[in-house]
Formats: structure tokens, sequence, C-alpha cells
């Protein structure tokens, strides 16, 4: 399995939102320091599932809450299906 590289999905989420990459840091909490929506969490989620060839359960939404727990996330999934 290849290691998801933390840039790309910086600069996948800082897309969806809006804001540059560098903005993105690894721990900044997507709804309280960047401002992040359900409709733009459901977004993200979208891009990461055509990016990466993953489904994200309803549940796993809540847990988009970090570029950490994005990447910790998609790593766990692809590790999953390989």
């Amino acid at each position: 399995m290849a290691d998801v590289d933390k840039n790309e999905l910086r600069t996948l989420v800082a897309d969806a939102i809006e804001l540059e990459p560098e903005e993105v840091t690894d721990t900044a909490d997507f709804v309280s320091e960047l401002e992040v929506d359900s409709l733009t969490t459901l977004e993200i989620t979208m891009r990461l599932e055509k990016k990466y060839g993953i489904k994200m359960a309803e549940e796993e939404l809540l847990e988009i809450t970090s570029l950490n727990r994005v990447h910790e996330l998609v790593t766990a999934k692809l590790a999953a299906t390989s």
C-alpha cells in the first residue's frame, strides 16, 4: 500500500474549503479554526472518495476534524482494501 501524501491531502482539503494550502495546518480544527460546515465536509469527503477510491461511512464524516485525522482515516481505509 502506498503512503498517503499529506501535502496532497492538504491541497485537496484546501481546495475544497477555498483556502491556501499553508492555512490548512496538520492540527487546525476544521470547524472552530477553519470554519468548515457540514456541506463542505461532504465536499471534502466526495473528493477523498474519488481520489483514493474509498467509501466513507456517514458516521466517519464526524471524524473529519483536522488534516491529521483525515490522513489517519484515508490511510486506514486504504490499508483495509489492500
